[in-house]
């Protein structure tokens, strides 16, 4: 099982890279989207994939009596997915206000601060 799942986060970081070096906004977006979740699933993997019991202790115990599932990348995770779903909402409206402002999605139309027709900023000083 985690072979299969290695295997698909190895599809995920490359599918994630690709989108993120494309010139259009959405596809960087969607990268970033895809990454957040390839490393989720890292997580995940890392974290051994067993079918286990809850890791609820008896009151009579001090310790659990049976194996138990491990808790903290599943927190880890249900944190991650937080954040990275509020910092997607932001880099989209982000893009959004861009795109409204600039009349293109494309990175290159959208250098603003070094117009064409003007010489390059001195390289040194």
């Amino acid at each position: 099982m985690e072979a299969v799942l290695s295997f698909f986060v190895a599809i995920f970081f490359a599918v994630a890279i690709y989108l993120m070096l494309s010139k259009h906004i959405i596809r960087i977006l969607l990268g970033v989207a895809i990454f957040g979740n390839a490393v989720n699933l890292t997580i995940f993997t890392v974290g051994r994939i067993v079918r286990e019991v809850p890791p609820i202790i008896p009151e009579a115990l001090q310790t659990p009596d049976t194996i138990t599932a491990n808790p903290l990348p599943q927190a880890l995770i249900l944190t991650a997915i937080v954040i990275s779903f509020s910092f997607f909402a932001f880099l989209l409206v982000l893009a959004f206000r861009a795109y409204q402002e600039l009349g293109t999605d494309d990175t290159e139309g959208m250098r603003v601060a070094e117009p064409e027709g003007e010489p390059l900023p001195p390289l040194g000083y």
